[in-house]
């Protein structure tokens, strides 16, 4: 699966939340899709208290990429 059109549009903590969450509607439905909701909910609680421009801009690209992994798995 390609990644989803826009992902270069990322730059803010909200706008890379709803890509990724857009990514995971196009996983199969059940249990797979269930991990990746919560995975990306917990993350996005674990960075929530981020507040250094760089380190938010790291950790979106990462996070883009590893969508990209997953949807090319």
């Amino acid at each position: 699966m390609a990644p989803l059109a826009g992902a270069e549009r990322v730059c803010s903590a909200v706008q890379l939340y709803r890509y990724l969450l857009r990514c995971c509607r196009r996983l199969p439905a059940g249990s797979v899709r269930q991990h990746y909701r919560h995975a990306i909910r917990q993350s996005f609680k674990v960075h929530a208290d981020e507040d250094n421009p760089e380190r938010i801009q790291q950790i979106i690209k990462r996070a883009i990429e590893d969508a990209d992994w997953v949807m090319n798995k």
